[in-house]
This record gives structure tokens, C-alpha cells and sequence, in this order.
């Protein structure tokens, strides 16, 4: 789950300083030169289970190690319980417990605010990508953002048999009490609380209570509320009618021949992006074959498989969509398809976020 508290959960798995032979000579492969450093036998790369995972895996991790020789070990520790860890390895001048972080630009804005993150400018992949590679209102590249993404309405077409929800109002109607989903703490959904609540774009982030009182009313209707992979388990198990949620999720559900479809009503929906960044304090070579695994998920074939499989617009120009989703408002790739999407900056997140989620907490868990 997408979220940005700091409360540890479970400890991390003990980190492999074991290196291999130094590299005979510069490894070449499209889009990349490496330079003769000596490799450790792995980086551990965080990153989020299920289908996140598995198109991390196929579409930059079995490349990279195939072109370099080292293998990638991915670690699913939540993204707010490494954080803490992080920081307080680069604090303690201890080596972090890992050597790439796959992380919401948000939570990875946090980090770079607090310095923990290496600059990434010199990477030779950087140059060409479209300007939603780069990171908004932070000096050079603290991390580099890879994809965009959208929370959107995903539904279930047998409960909406005249065609697909047009407003987030759907969520309050007592037909599905009991049958809709947010995420636990309301990520993806909370400006758009307020615009559903009677709000404007500008009442963000000063004046939030036409989304709270919108949240009153929800949870009048029993809401299930989880992470990612509940969803496309609800979904399948015909738990849930309607949710908001990203749309990998969706698809990954519908992929697996689960009933499911998903679409932007008229107050719009969330549009995001996640990155890649390098944390502080790893030994010289190995924070080289760091930023070479990042550089590498910056070439035209790795961002062409991995957002290919995850259904997300590469920050890689030119790459065509997946077949299904060819005109999905869903995976936007011109500025026409932002017009119905609310993009809220990195810096107002990093701000608010916090209080929206404790707002969130307080609302339906109290």
C-alpha cells in the first residue's frame, strides 16, 4: 500500500555485503555503458508485491542482471516501514538496507527533503525523457519519476447495467452500501473528496471540510477499506460493486478473467507518478551499480515491457500503449488526456498528506 507514516512494522532481512569479481572490461548493451566497477553479488531493490512486482521483475530486473551478471533480489517490505530504516541507517552512517528504492514521488520527495537521497543528473538515460521524468520543485534528479498513473472508478458492469458510474457520488448511494472501496487511508481519493463534497481545485489544501463531510457520508455506507491486493481479491470474490483505485489493479483483476471495468467520472480522478531513487551511505561500487540498475530501467526496452505490464504511460516518449488500452483515459500520453485528470504537486502532498490521512483515520475509525 501507497502510504506515508512512519511507523515500523516488521525487521529487515539481513543485507548481503558478499562482491564479486571485478568486471573484466566495459559491458555493453543498448542503451547503456558500464564502467569497469567491482560488482556485489545483488542489489536489493524494495518494491510493491503482486503484479507491481512481477512486471518490475520481468520487464528491468532479468534484464539488468542479464546484461550485467548481478542478480536483483526484490524486497517487499512497505514502502513506509523501509523509510525509517533508511534514514536512520544514512543518519547512523550505517550502510541502508537497500540499494534501490521503487517508491511513490511523494514519499520519495520526502526522503530527497531530507537528504538522504543520492543525485542521480549523471545517468546517460536521463536526457530525452518527457518532462514528467522529472522531479517538481527539488534541485537536479534526488530521484527520477518513471511512470504515471490514475486512481480510478473501477466497477463491476453486471451492478451498473446502464453504463458506467458518472459521478464518485455512486459511493454513498445506499444501493451499495457495504459494496464499495477506498483505499485505508483514503490516498488516490482525498482532493477529490472535496470536489465530490461540493468543493473547488483552488479549497486544496486550505479548506478540506467539503471532503471530510463527504467522508461522513461514506461512512454511513460501510465502506471496505484496504491496499492493493485487496482489491483485486474483493473484486473477484464479488465482495465489492465499486472502488477507487489504481488502475493496475483493475486490470490485473480483468486479466484474470475477473468482471471488472473502470472509467473517470465527471468530478475527475487522481493522476500520479511513482520513482526510482538511490539512498546514501552504500559503498562506492555498490551505489554505482545502483544508479546503473535505475539508468537501465530508463531504456526504451525496459520501460516499454515494465509499463507495459503494469498498463502505465512510460516517461520514455513514443512507446505505443498495450492493445487494451489504446484511447483509455486511464493511460494518458497527450496534455488532452490530463484535462478531466488532478494532478496535485509533490510538495502539497508532502505538506498535507499526513494530516489527510490522520482526518481519514479519525473519521471512519472513530
Amino acid at each position: 500500500m501507497r502510504k506515508f507514516d512512519n511507523v515500523p512494522k516488521i525487521n529487515r532481512r539481513q543485507f548481503l555485503t558478499g562482491t564479486a569479481a571485478v568486471v573484466g572490461s566495459a559491458l555493453v548493451c543498448p542503451g547503456l555503458v558500464f564502467a569497469d566497477q567491482k560488482k556485489p553479488k545483488e542489489i536489493i531493490v524494495r518494491a510493491w508485491g503482486g503484479a507491481w512486482g512481477d512486471a518490475l521483475k520481468a520487464g528491468v530486473a532479468d534484464g539488468f542482471t542479464a546484461a550485467t551478471g548481478i542478480n536483483v533480489r526484490m524486497d517487499f517490505t512497505e514502502d513506509n516501514e523501509i523509510k525509517p530504516k533508511i534514514w536512520a541507517a544514512v543518519d547512523q552512517g550505517r550502510i541502508p538496507p537497500i540499494h534501490v528504492n521503487w517508491d511513490t514521488t511523494t514519499n520519495a520527495t520526502i526522503s530527497a527533503l531530507r537528504g538522504v537521497t543520492v543525485d542521480l543528473s549523471d545517468l546517460s538515460n536521463l536526457k530525452g525523457l518527457l518532462p514528467l521524468a522529472k522531479p517538481i520543485g527539488l534541485d537536479g534528479y534526488p530521484l527520477v519519476n518513471t511512470y504515471a498513473y490514475v486512481y480510478v472508478c473501477a466497477y463491476r458492469p453486471e451492478a451498473f447495467p446502464d453504463g458506467p458510474p458518472k459521478s464518485w457520488n455512486v459511493l454513498i448511494d445506499p444501493r451499495f452500501k457495504g459494496r464499495v472501496a477506498l483505499y485505508d487511508d483514503g490516498i488516490g481519493f482525498n482532493p477529490i473528496a472535496v470536489l465530490v463534497g461540493g468543493g473547488k481545485l483552488e479549497d486544496i489544501p486550505d479548506h478540506m471540510e467539503p471532503g471530510y463531510e463527504f467522508y461522513r457520508k461514506l461512512k454511513k455506507n460501510e465502506p471496505l477499506l484496504g491496499e492493493d491486493a485487496d482489491f483485486t481479491t474483493w473484486f473477484q470474490n464479488g465482495e465489492i460493486d465499486v472502488a477507487c483505485t489504481i488502475s493496475v489493479n483493475a486490470r490485473a483483476a480483468k486479466e484474470k478473467g475477473i468482471s471488472v471495468a473502470w472509467t473517470v467520472p465527471e468530478e475527475g480522478c487522481k493522476v500520479d507518478t511513482d520513482g526510482l531513487w538511490v539512498p546514501k551511505g552504500l559503498p562506492p561500487n555498490e551505489e554505482y551499480w545502483a544508479k546503473q540498475f535505475v539508468n537501465f530501467a530508463l531504456t526504451r526496452d525496459a520501460q516499454k515491457k515494465w509499463c507495459s505490464m503494469l498498463g502505465l504511460p512510460p516517461v520514455y516518449p513514443g512507446i505505443e500503449p498495450p492493445a487494451d488500452l489504446v484511447g483509455d483515459i486511464s493511460y494518458p500520453t497527450k496534455p488532452e488526456d490530463f484535462k478531466k485528470l488532478i494532478r496535485i504537486p509533490s510538495k502539497v502532498l508532502v505538506e498535507n498528506q499526513p494530516k489527510w490521512f490522520a482526518k481519514f483515520s479519525e473519521i471512519f475509525q472513530g
